[in-house]
């Protein structure tokens, strides 16, 4: 690490109330040029201490980054991450403000929920597997507090990846019978067709980014616990959002998830 504990504090309240006010600001890079993963990834835990000691919990993660071509571009060997507060989370065909973001985009998603804990290291997609309690279509707003969505890699990772708000559809799917990798996944702007894939576009399968992402986690000290909502990476390309804007992510056999932006 190369910035001092208090400083990764101020960085933390820094980009935090950036995004409790919806304000935009620089990114983090441009003061601290020599910071590293690990100075990012400190200011992501302290953000989210803040938000826990204020009685905001944690219900989740999220893996980004989950294609092979954005970590090659990126210069990285797996997905990074992000976690999910219960302030973030927006109920199926529910309605998100915009007085509270930035510049939103949103991307379609596979999320995992467990009924049991995921630790690494050694976690595979058997163990994701065995550990779901049920899968479902997911729309995941991301919303950098950088100005113009302008950044690099370790800023990212400080401003927890850009989360924002999650919608998690209400259809309960259990694991067993999906094929994850060949599920068809549609993401719809006001009734129009936006964006589409397949789950393989998340690492071949959205379950081994989840795998990855506990093993990720592991060697902070940390573990996906039972209960916690996982989304597995983008499906697709974020599509910008403005008030009116109506989005729904259709995945086959799953159902869907639907958000409306106010």
């Amino acid at each position: 690490m190369k910035l001092t504990t208090e400083l990764i504090r101020e960085l933390a309240a820094h980009l935090e109330s950036a995004e409790l006010e919806a304000r935009d600001v620089v990114k983090i890079t441009d003061a601290h040029p020599g910071m590293d993963w690990e100075d990012a990834y400190a200011i992501q835990d302290q953000i989210r201490l803040r938000k826990e000691a204020r009685g905001v919990k944690t219900v989740g993660f999220k893996a980004g980054l989950t294609s092979h071509a954005k970590m090659k571009q990126m210069g990285v060997d797996t997905p990074v991450f992000g976690f999910l507060a219960e302030s973030f989370a927006v109920r199926d065909g529910g309605e998100a403000k915009m007085a509270e973001l930035i510049h939103p985009k949103i991307e379609p998603e596979i999320a995992f929920v467990l009924a049991r804990p995921l630790k690494g290291p050694g976690c595979d997609i058997a163990a994701v597997l065995a550990a779901t309690d049920y899968v479902a279509p997911a729309l995941e707003v991301i919303d950098s507090r950088y100005r113009d969505f302008k950044f690099d890699l370790k800023s990212v990772l400080a401003d927890n990846c850009s989360s924002s708000r999650f919608v998690v559809g209400s259809q309960h799917t259990p694991v067993a019978g999906i094929d994850l990798p060949a599920a068809s996944v549609v993401m719809e702007k006001n009734g129009v067709a936006v964006a589409s894939g397949v789950g393989s576009a998340v690492v071949e399968n959205p379950a081994m980014a989840v795998a990855m992402l506990a093993n990720s986690l592991a060697k902070r000290g940390l573990e996906l616990a039972a209960g916690y909502v996982i989304l597995s990476g983008g499906v697709t390309e974020a599509v910008a959002v403005q008030a009116g804007d109506a989005v729904v992510c259709r995945v086959q056999g799953m159902g869907s998830a639907s958000i409306k932006f106010v």
